[in-house]
């Protein structure tokens, strides 16, 4: 099963509540073609023209996968996707026989669902029957009007929803799960779940202030991510322990669903750059990006520790050497040894990771350096790790006139973001201002060389060119 999706996927079933939600009226699992044949069967008539049939499967489609993708019932601690309510949903009658003609046309476009251009989720097409119940979105027996004067599907669709819809064809078909991260989220995480959970956090920031900006969304799970969440918790009556499970997770997304009203007609949408993965999933042979420097890092730093796995390179390239550690790894942490980091074998190499790392005392010893921490700092952060990466920038600024020194305050300020991004352009990596396990490798090699060069005596080469 595959995870709830950032852009839309047709379900193949979805689980319907046979009464209003809090009643204790039971469930029942149907496959979503069936469920929007039944839907369409029991609101319109088969014998309306083919266009007002089209234009309601349309809105009865998208109405039901709004309810999905947005996990608006889950997301409340519900065990169901939607009710057959009239008041609030879609009328759904158990066991009830199909129009044919209907059943055809749902068969053709039960994966095609309308949304807002420049959005993502499925519009939460609105509708009612036009006569008993009046609304603002599409009416039923306004649709049959419609299509009588020879409007098209589509046509009757923007009469009521305004020109800026689209109607999404063919989407794929999957069997999804739940949105909730497979494991709790908490300082040190990082991935596409991390970085959804800080925009979701930034955009519920502008309804409550009292929750502070996360100054970089980019799926490190940084020390300003776990206070947005603390606070966000406090907010909300949930225990402040900074660390996102399933109740956290699913009352962010319930709040988010809230703020930008993505269960409502005027929804403020979701852009696609919201939901674009940040992070590839998989890192192979023959990758070539800084996942595989972190991971190579990683790698060569557990290789001292850990016999069995040996050192690779750190220099970007997922070449033989770096599959051999990897293999290597996922013997040791019981996992298949495929050479390939997913998931779950990355999880395992951070986690060894942040397992030895913690052990080492965070203070200056001139001339030594520390592992990077495991957590990624930049602007905002406030940490025994800043104050030591601090200290390394200052000793590199007495040799390059470029990189500025800076005040060991503890404090990741503006002058200390303008040093790391001096040094990142000194050494050629993306000028971002954040330190990850790539950045602090390059600071603390630097460090070392310098100050192991300076002990040299003066008629000695150290090795290496010392920029002034």
């Amino acid at each position: 099963m595959n995870n709830m999706p950032n852009v839309p996927i047709i379900p193949e079933f979805i689980t319907v509540h046979l009464g209003a939600p809090d009643s204790d009226a039971p469930n029942v699992t149907v496959p979503f073609v069936d469920y929007i044949s039944n839907v369409a069967s029991s609101e319109i008539y088969p014998t309306w023209p083919e266009s007002a049939i089209r234009a309601n499967v349309y809105a009865q489609t998208s109405f039901a996968l709004n309810r999905i993708y947005t996990e608006y019932y889950r997301s409340r601690g519900y065990d169901f996707d939607i009710t057959n309510s009239i008041s609030i949903d879609q009328s759904f009658v158990e066991g009830r026989d199909v129009f044919e003609n209907v059943q055809s046309i749902t068969r053709e476009l039960f994966n095609d669902y309308i949304r807002r251009r420049g959005s993502v989720e499925p519009l939460y097409a609105q509708y009612c029957d036009g006569i008993e119940v009046v609304c603002e979105g599409l009416s039923q027996w306004g649709s049959l009007e419609l299509a009588e004067q020879g409007l098209s599907p589509y046509e009757i669709l923007t009469y009521y929803y305004g020109d800026n819809i689209d109607i999404v064809t063919d989407a794929p078909v999957a069997n999804i799960s739940a949105s909730v991260p497979a494991f709790p989220l908490s300082l040190g995480s990082t991935g596409d779940d991390v970085r959804t959970l800080q925009i979701r956090l930034n955009r519920i920031s502008d309804n409550f202030s009292a929750i502070p900006k996360i100054s970089a969304p980019f799926g490190v799970f940084s020390y300003d991510t776990e206070e947005a969440v603390k606070d966000f918790q406090r907010a909300f009556n949930l225990s402040a322990d900074g660390i996102v499970g399933s109740s956290t997770w699913y009352t962010i997304q319930k709040i988010y669903n809230s703020v930008k009203r993505l269960n409502d007609l005027d929804s403020e949408g979701i852009s696609l750059e919201e939901i674009t993965k940040q992070f590839p999933e998989v890192l192979r042979e023959g990758d070539r990006n800084l996942g595989v420097t972190s991971l190579q890092y990683y790698l060569d730093y557990l290789s001292a520790f850990y016999g069995a796995i040996p050192p690779t390179s750190i220099d970007g390239v997922f070449g033989a050497d770096t599959a051999s550690s990897v293999r290597a790894a996922q013997t040791v942490f019981g996992l298949e040894p495929d050479g390939v980091v997913g998931e779950s074998t990355w999880n395992a190499i951070y986690d060894a990771y942040l397992g030895i790392v913690s052990t080492i005392p965070l203070q200056y010893v001139e001339g030594n350096t520390v592992p990077f921490p495991g957590v990624f700092l930049r602007v905002g952060v406030e940490s025994d790790e800043v104050r030591l990466l601090q200290e390394y920038l200052n000793y590199i600024s007495n040799f390059y006139s470029e990189i500025p020194s800076v005040s060991p305050t503890g404090y990741f300020g503006s002058r200390t973001n303008e040093a790391v991004i001096a040094f990142q352009n000194l050494y050629g990596l993306p000028a971002t201002g954040i330190v990850g396990p790539v950045v602090w490798n390059k600071i603390t090699t630097l460090y070392s060389d310098l100050y192991n060069g300076n002990r040299l005596g003066d008629d000695q080469f150290p090795g290496f060119n010392v920029g002034q």
